[in-house]
């Protein structure tokens, strides 16, 4: 057979050229096939690894021969068996009309070639005994042999496949790949256990919800009954909130993050208007539970086997129907180990895949990931708001127009959750523990009584005579509320009541401007640190984090950087006070600055 020398993209050239795809292994390259497994209402799809003894080096060693993915979905006809071995084409490209995980028509093809220079297809709708089959080859195509996808024929599927299968339904497809060329693993339990935690996070809602089960076996081609290795794909949650995955135990039977329960709840709903219809995203957002953090005995939770497989899962999971596009890493805090303890899960429709700008071979959603990268904060120059950026984005007719109010409040929100992931860990140190943590507490309790008796009265008074257990319940709620963590709230309601204490200090994010709050409850005053605010990490934290191993010179300049930072602090409320019209406004905020001086001056003289 011969081509037109003319032809704008020369088939047997151009084929050659795609094997260049972008698959990122051969897991995403399973993956397409399992994408088409799934769209055709499979309920059962197994992933088959045969491998070969073979002379490698003076020595015999297993290499994989062939791999196979099988399903029991709707199977396909002549007609459509044909056209999913054509680049770029197949029946789900219709975009107003798809709904499914499937759409561009690129999958069987690119992705078989990503990896092999063979793939065989047999389909049956009417029992396996009525397959239709077909191929493509590389060689045939460069040589020109092979210039248009064979006419599918009726073909008896090889009895490998049907004694290692345990699938083999009314309908079906078969996609074998042979002459493996460009797999990176070697052996068949080298690809399952490659493939295992990445095909287990795309596809865990469907694992979840019982949609769909994954089978994965590894055989000998040269004894078919020695099964080499053999498992059923478990899901792989990176937001940790589904309860049997492949997490580790005591996290394999159990949520091993909870759902954040900020301002935005559990999940945000996001609706973008493309094409003149309504389109809804969704973002999920949790964090660690402390059990999984606070191990007693262990000094480092990250060191543990389930925090070995979160330090996996780091990134935001992009979501397309479904099924996992990519963890993408653009918003993660480079090496910082605490990054494994939250997860982010953007979920989006088909319909706005032009919007996300997802990518043909469905590894990623390119304009969502560019824009996760950008420092929002550095676009909104000269006093810009972020509605106003983003009307100019859309003037500019920039597609990530509809996404910056997602990505902004991605940002945002992993700005307290980090905050709340170090409160979580907050004095377990051992340096911590040389001194007494509750000796400001007991000078500014003896101080308050002091000036009780001489008549001062203060709301959080009004509430001292309720019994213990009741004190403790309002005030545990109420640093929950702050965002102090179950256990320390607990330990700090317990502590302050029956020590007879009058303060609580603790630690937590809190999502406004304010360095501190203040809040009487239960008889006791909690002042909350805000550690999302910049005075607390130039004030508290460096002068609070591993004190005991930093050298003379780390300490000195700590000190320093503390002392500049109390007097950018006294500067600001200097200017507070100089931005204030004259008047009563004015005279309140030099009155407060007054009073207040006047009663710190009585709690240090103590100290």
């Amino acid at each position: 057979m011969t081509t037109n020398p003319h032809d704008i993209v020369p088939a047997h050239l151009a084929v050659q050229a795609m094997r260049d795809n972008g698959y990122k292994n051969a897991a995403y390259a399973i993956a397409e096939l399992m994408d088409n497994a799934i769209q055709a209402g499979a309920s059962q799809v197994e992933l088959l690894c045969g491998e070969r003894k073979t002379q490698v080096d003076q020595r015999k060693r297993s290499r994989i021969e062939q791999i196979a993915v099988l399903d029991n979905g709707r199977g396909m006809d002549a007609a459509v068996l044909r056209l999913a071995l054509q680049f770029g084409n197949g029946t789900y490209l219709d975009e107003d009309k798809h709904t499914g995980i499937g759409r561009f028509g690129m999958g069987l093809p690119s992705s078989s070639i990503s990896q092999c220079q063979r793939v065989d297809v047999w389909s049956w709708q009417d029992g396996v005994e009525n397959a239709l089959y077909t191929y493509l080859d590389l060689e045939e195509i460069k040589n020109r042999r092979m210039t248009e996808v064979p006419e599918p024929t009726p073909k008896q599927i090889s009895i490998t496949w049907a004694r290692v299968s345990q699938n083999f339904d009314k309908s079906g497809t078969l996609v074998v790949w042979s002459k493996i060329d460009r797999c990176m693993w070697q052996t068949g339990k080298g690809i399952i256990d490659n493939s295992e935690l990445v095909i287990g996070r795309m596809y865990r809602k469907f694992l979840d919800n019982g949609q769909v089960k994954i089978r994965m076996m590894a055989f000998d081609l040269d004894s078919l009954y020695n099964i080499i290795i053999e498992k059923y794909a478990l899901p792989n949650d990176p937001g940790y909130l589904i309860e049997k995955t492949s997490c580790p135990a005591p996290f394999n039977n159990q949520a091993m993050f909870q759902t954040w329960a900020g301002d935005t709840a559990y999940e945000a709903t996001f609706i973008i208007n493309f094409r003149d219809q309504e389109h809804e995203v969704k973002v999920r957002f949790s964090y660690a539970k402390e059990e999984a953090r606070l191990i007693e005995g262990v000094s480092n939770a990250g060191s543990t086997p389930h925090g070995q497989h979160a330090k996996k899962n780091i990134g935001v999971s992009i979501v397309r129907a479904g099924r996992e596009l990519d963890l993408d890493t653009g918003v993660v805090n480079g090496y910082e180990p605490t990054e494994r303890w939250w997860g982010v899960e953007v979920e989006f429709p088909p319909s706005l895949d032009d919007i996300f700008g997802v990518t043909n071979n469905k590894q990623s959603a390119r304009n969502f990931s560019e824009l996760l990268q950008v420092d929002i904060q550095s676009l909104l120059e000269d006093g810009k708001t972020i509605t106003q950026l983003k009307d100019q984005l859309k003037e500019d007719e920039d597609p990530k127009s509809p996404l910056l109010d997602i990505a902004h409040k991605i940002n945002s929100q992993l700005s307290v959750i980090r905050g709340l992931l170090k409160a979580q860990t907050k004095g377990t140190r051992t340096s911590e523990k040389r001194h007494d943590p509750y000796k400001p507490q007991k000078i500014a309790t003896t101080v308050t009584q002091e000036r009780k008796s001489q008549g001062h009265k203060g709301k959080s008074d009004e509430e001292e005579e309720l019994p213990k257990e009741e004190r403790k319940q309002a005030i545990q709620a109420t640093l929950k509320e702050e965002g102090v963590t179950q256990t320390q709230a607990e330990l700090l309601a317990a502590t302050t009541v029956e020590d007879g204490l009058k303060y609580i200090f603790a630690e937590a994010p809190i999502d406004n401007a304010a360095f501190f709050s203040v809040k009487p409850r239960g008889g006791t005053i909690i002042v909350t640190l805000n550690t999302s605010h910049p005075a607390y990490k130039n004030l508290v934290e460096i002068l609070e984090e591993d004190v005991d191993k930093a050298d003379m010179e780390t300490l000195r300049s700590r000190l320093i950087n503390s002392l500049d930072g109390l007097k950018l602090l006294l500067m600001a409320w200097a200017r507070y006070e100089d931005e204030q019209p004259d008047g009563i406004r004015k005279s309140g905020a030099q009155d407060a600055r007054t009073d207040w001086g006047r009663i710190a001056r009585r709690f240090l003289e103590n100290e």
